[in-house]
Order: structure tokens, then sequence, then C-alpha cells
């Protein structure tokens, strides 16, 4: 029945700066769509930012997300990208079991807190 994901939300403080960081730190395209809503496109995927108490049908709090993002990079690559940025390593190199088996993952928190995987399979 299910075919894959089409997006996902993440619950910030501020949408504009979410995207901005999202943008700077990882390269990700910022798209706007509905009534000025933001995105961040992933791929075929996007990730939706939306702010506290914008969707009253979840029970969303900002910093919850916990997600993984998929890379080419080396390890090292990820944490010098991240290190240059100012953004402080959580955990990592690290190894993991992912979707489609074991990768090596870095993770982050973004300023709201959501925690981030970076993480490339071998």
């Amino acid at each position: 029945m299910i075919q894959s994901i089409d997006h996902l939300v993440l619950t910030v403080r501020d949408p504009e700066r979410a995207a901005a960081f999202y943008a700077r730190v990882l390269g990700l395209r910022v798209v706007r769509f509905g009534e000025g809503r933001l995105a961040l496109q992933v791929g075929a995927q996007k990730i939706n930012l939306q702010s506290l108490g914008q969707e009253t049908r979840n029970h969303a709090c900002i910093g919850s997300g916990d997600l993984c993002l998929l890379t080419d990079a080396a390890p090292e690559d990820t944490i010098a990208r991240l290190t240059a940025e100012g953004v402080p390593i959580v955990e990592g190199p690290v190894e993991k079991t992912g979707a489609r088996g074991p990768f090596t993952s870095v993770y982050f928190n973004d300023p709201d807190g959501n925690l981030i995987e970076i993480s490339r399979y071998p």
C-alpha cells in the first residue's frame, strides 16, 4: 500500500531562521509553497517547516524531531563541514543500521534542538 515518504515536518521556533540554517549548513534548497510555507528539498522528498501551533491536528513540539539524512560524503567530510559552520557534533562517526543495512552516522542538533543524523552507506 505505501510506496515511499513524500515529506515530513519539523516544528521550529522560526521557519525562516531554520531554513537559512539548513541551506547554509547542509546546502539544502529552500522552497516556498502554499501561503508562505517553507520547506527544504531533499532529493524527491521535502522537509516542511512549521511553527508551534501552526498545525492543530498533531501534537508537535519544538525540538522533538529526529531524522536521518543520507550523504555520499565521508563522515570526516561531514564533520569538517559541520565544524566549519560552528555546529557541535553530538555523536559520531558511529556505526548504525539504516533502512538498507549498516551505515556510518554523525549526529548534531539544529538550532531548535531537533536531532539530525547524517549517514553514509558503504
